[in-house]
């Protein structure tokens, strides 16, 4: 690319003007997408709503992507980046698995709480037909990934039931973290994290996941409160 000095200021080559003004239509058109998803719902995505709220014809968003599983597509990688800035700070937490449990718990509801939108779209299976590309379940593997070493530290230093392997064991946390999550969602999505029926329980369900997940001498010492 080339560019050109005036005044002693960088100016930008007409390519990379085109980049950046290409740059800048798909970041809108993935804001409308996320407002028209908040509204009715990830399945629901309308591609003609999202064309109006960025000020184009419709056939104009195919310039950008190819088609609507395409769009969802970058949604969902774009969801999972924004989910790993949450999942991710608390296995880096300083202390033991045991109390950096409810912090986790805590994080993927708030993503859920935050970005509902992307939370359906990245953690259920919402749209009939979609299948998340290579590139976007990678992004979603290096996230699980993290979580899967912070577990198997915690089986080798005696925190977690060595009958399990690292992958069961996260198994078993995220299905208890995305059921509470989801009926958080589903009766209060309004109420602040750490309140309400659902929202209030995140100490409670970090008790029963580590009095199920400690090896049997911890537990029958009592040692699983988080």
């Amino acid at each position: 690319m080339t560019t050109k000095v005036n005044g002693g200021r960088r100016i930008a080559s007409p390519e990379e003007r085109r980049e950046r003004n290409r740059r800048e239509m798909i970041d809108a058109i993935l804001d409308a997408a996320r407002a028209n998803m908040r509204e009715h719902g990830a399945a629901g995505l309308n591609l003609s709503e999202v064309a109006r709220m960025v000020g184009v014809r419709t056939p104009a968003l195919y310039n950008y992507f190819p088609n609507k599983m395409a769009l969802y597509d970058a949604l969902f990688l774009h969801g999972t980046r924004i989910a790993r800035t949450y999942l991710e700070p608390p296995v880096e937490l300083p202390g033991s698995f045991r109390e950096t449990l409810p912090a986790g718990l805590e994080a993927y509801m708030r993503f859920a709480h935050e970005h509902p939108e992307l939370y359906q779209l990245c953690f259920e299976r919402p749209v009939p037909g979609f299948e998340p590309s290579e590139e976007s379940m990678q992004e979603s593997r290096t996230g699980l990934a993290t979580w899967d070493r912070r577990i198997a530290r915690a089986i080798a230093e005696g925190e977690i039931r060595a009958d399990l392997t690292h992958s069961q064991a996260r198994d078993v946390i995220t299905a208890m973290s995305h059921g509470l999550t989801a009926q958080h969602m589903a009766n209060e999505p309004h109420v602040p994290i750490g309140s309400g029926r659902y929202g209030s329980l995140i100490p409670a369900v970090a008790s029963v996941l580590l009095a199920g997940l400690s090896p049997a001498e911890n537990a029958e010492e009592g040692g699983n409160s988080p």
